[in-house]
């Protein structure tokens, strides 16, 4: 391996490399572009264009691209070459200003959700100055935005871009009222843990539903599973270690700090976590990481699967999101300080997330809502589908003393007052973490544990960054101009504890009973897709992303449509394929296992005169009864499949598939599950659950 500190961000054209290539005026309009976010002049961008031209070429670019993520869910990337002809024959390398900041791409050919049509072809990427560029395979990629004709977004980064500046106002807003006055920006940073299986690429290659819907839709249970506790912080398989290391090398060429690795719960589940990065850079970084993993694992002939549930009745796959927000005088505004106003400004920011999570509970479970996460929440491995926010003991003892106006602790007798009386310091981990809670302090940082593998963290980064702008601005009204800043400021925080403080929960989310108490409480418990994106375009979520500017109206009628959408084609997509794996491989096995076993008892009864085949008879007769039973369970499973598929508006097809379908599909994979564990071995349909999970 070449030296790390070499390697790290070779392929990315980062501050150091414009420092060096730029002319002096020029880094520094780029410099203010990136810390103050002012657009920068033609002039400094041909500049910066020719620079990064040079030094891509330098790296072994032909092309440029600019790099967007739509609303897929995945990056997009449309490749130019720097060549451009001459007379004579000839050629020169060129790459303007205006191709580095505009470009253009068909956005009719995107999920829009209705807002573009076929003919309405024309949409934008634009230059995100604030995420590097890099090269990749043999182009110079480009991080941009993507916008329509009208402006519309048509991303995921546009609007998180949005949330981050407004929560960046809205936080300076307060921090003035506290006297901090030096800061100008707030940033949001996030950490992106990324869970993942890797499986052999020729038993992947033998199983259509992994290839189509990147999950098992059918597979029995294996003699062991994860019972045993004995895969998690396991010593890595040489042929794990091999991938791991390659995955770092190309993680950190491409300025991506991966620091952990190691094997997670499940067998064949891994988890890499990086250093938190700036929102929209983590969002970028995140993004190239699921391609990069996925890409380097074929080299090693495995396949990495990001489905939140590729595998039934074992542990699914997160992304775990660690949330956090620093000035840039680089205090970290989520951290107990050490002295009364440090922790004024602490528990009044800790206090607008509390508000902000439960008064959007809606929103925040909308944003990790997909056909796939579906499958994992609450099973057992990861948060209820039920949002809830965990404090620890040690700050829940804090804020109930503020919330009841009762002494902190037993030894200190006083009551507390925000601002005035000093608060024993907060300790950081004076309390286990608690795996079960959807969205868990942990120190100095909140930790989105909801989040699904495969999803992109903008569009849960996006809400969260606005309903905590949302929450700090009204905060910032109140406090503005107040005559008593402390007294208000007391009275605010104990206000908004009490009013809020059924959100907060550090017991057992897996627990059956936190159900009914959550109920009690009057959570919501959005338990699929359809049921949680119903709530997406109620007039108070219209009114926040409206009000701050992160959405307009037609945006989020857009995002509405397109996550309904999504999931219909994706429970389309599945059921097509379970129907044909029935016919084409389970029932013909199935058949040609019944008929051999047939033969032998005619053949027994033959040579063993006396005989009876008493068990090959009740094996042919159990098999019989499921092979008719599968049958008819899948005519029924087609005809509410066409049943769903057949309504017109999109809530209601997506309801049909939660509520019909996919009770459906669950009755027809329980008998084929059924019919694997009876079938010889050389007649099995398709690789078993045994051989993919432990043959890596």
């Amino acid at each position: 391996m070449s030296n790390v500190t070499e390697l790290f961000g070779s392929m990315v054209f980062n501050k150091a490399v414009m420092q060096e290539l730029l002319p002096k005026e020029t880094f520094k309009a780029l410099k203010k572009t990136l810390d103050d976010g002012t657009p920068l002049e033609l002039e400094y961008a041909n500049q910066v264009a020719h620079a990064m031209k040079e030094w891509a070429i330098s790296k072994g670019a032909t092309h440029f691209t600019h790099w967007f993520q739509p609303l897929t869910g995945i990056t997009a990337e449309k490749h130019e070459s720097f060549i451009s002809p001459v007379r004579d024959n000839g050629i020169i390398m060129e790459f303007s200003g205006k191709e580095l900041v505009k470009g253009e791409s068909d956005a009719s050919a995107f999920p829009s959700g209705g807002r573009r049509a076929t003919f309405e072809a024309r949409g934008y990427t634009v230059w995100d100055p604030t995420a590097y560029a890099f090269v990749k395979d043999h182009s110079l990629c480009i991080p941009t935005a993507f916008c329509s004709y009208n402006g519309e977004a048509l991303d995921k980064k546009t609007p998180l871009l949005r949330s981050m500046e407004r929560l960046s106002k809205q936080a300076v807003r307060v921090l003035h009222l506290f006297g901090n006055t030096e800061v100008k920006r707030v940033t949001s940073s996030v950490g992106a843990e990324q869970e993942y299986f890797l499986i052999d690429e020729k038993l992947y290659e033998q199983r259509t539903d992994i290839r189509m819907t990147g999950r098992t839709l059918f597979g029995a249970r294996p003699p062991k599973g994860q019972e045993l506790d004995d895969q998690y912080y396991a010593a890595l398989t040489p042929r794990v270690v091999a991938y791991m290391e390659e995955l770092n090398v190309e993680l950190w060429k491409y300025g991506i700090p991966a620091k952990t690795e190691h094997n997670e719960v499940a067998p064949a589940q891994h988890e890499m976590a990086p250093v938190f990065a700036t929102a929209n850079v983590a969002a970028d970084q995140n993004q190239l990481t699921m391609e990069i993993m996925k890409r380097v694992a074929r080299k090693h002939g495995l396949v990495c699967l990001l489905h939140e549930k590729p595998f039934a009745r074992i542990n699914g796959s997160g992304k775990h999101c660690n949330w956090s927000l620093e000035t840039d005088t680089g205090q970290q505004l989520l951290k107990p300080g050490d002295t009364p106003r440090q922790n004024a400004c602490f528990l009044l920011f800790l206090t607008a997330v509390i508000r902000a999570v439960d008064d959007n509970q809606d929103l925040l479970r909308i944003s990790i809502a997909s056909a796939g996460n579906d499958h994992r929440l609450g099973a057992n491995e990861a948060p209820p589908a039920i949002i809830s926010l965990f404090v620890g003991d040690e700050l829940e003892a804090v804020l109930k003393s503020i919330k009841d106006g009762t002494p902190y602790n037993a030894s200190t007798k006083e009551k507390i007052k925000i601002g005035v009386d000093v608060l024993p310091p907060i300790p950081k981990d004076t309390t286990d973490r608690n795996r079960t809670s959807p969205f868990a302090f942990t120190g100095n940082k909140f930790e989105f544990r909801s989040v699904g593998s495969s999803l992109s963290i903008s569009g849960p980064m996006t809400t969260l960054n606005a309903i905590v702008a949302d929450v700090l601005k009204e905060y910032a009204d109140k406090l503005d101009g107040a005559s008593d800043f402390e007294g208000t400021l007391q009275n605010l925080i104990k206000k908004e504890i009490t009013a809020h403080w059924k959100i907060i929960f550090n017991g057992n989310g897996y627990d059956a009973s936190w159900v009914a108490e959550a109920k009690k409480r009057g959570l919501l418990n959005l338990r699929n897709l359809p049921e949680a994106v119903a709530e997406y375009l109620l007039p108070k979520n219209v009114k926040l992303f409206t009000e701050a500017g992160i959405y307009s109206e037609n945006e989020m009628r857009g995002h509405y449509e397109v996550k309904l959408e999504k999931y219909c084609n994706l429970l389309n997509i599945e059921v097509e394929t379970m129907l044909k794996m029935i016919h084409k491989n389970i029932v013909p096995c199935a058949f040609a296992y019944m008929k051999d076993v047939s033969e032998t008892v005619v053949a027994l009864k033959g040579a063993v005169p006396d005989a009876t085949g008493a068990a090959e008879v009740a094996l042919l007769k159990k098999l019989d009864a499921l092979v008719n039973a599968l049958a008819a369970k899948a005519e029924t499973l087609a005809k509410k499949h066409e049943a769903a598929n057949s309504q017109k508006e999109c809530l209601t097809r997506a309801r049909q598939y939660a509520e019909s379908v996919i009770p459906a599909m669950e009755a027809v994979r329980s008998v084929a599950d059924e019919i694997e564990l009876l079938l010889g071995e050389a007649y099995k349909p398709f690789p078993s659950y045994e051989e993919l999970l432990f043959s890596v």
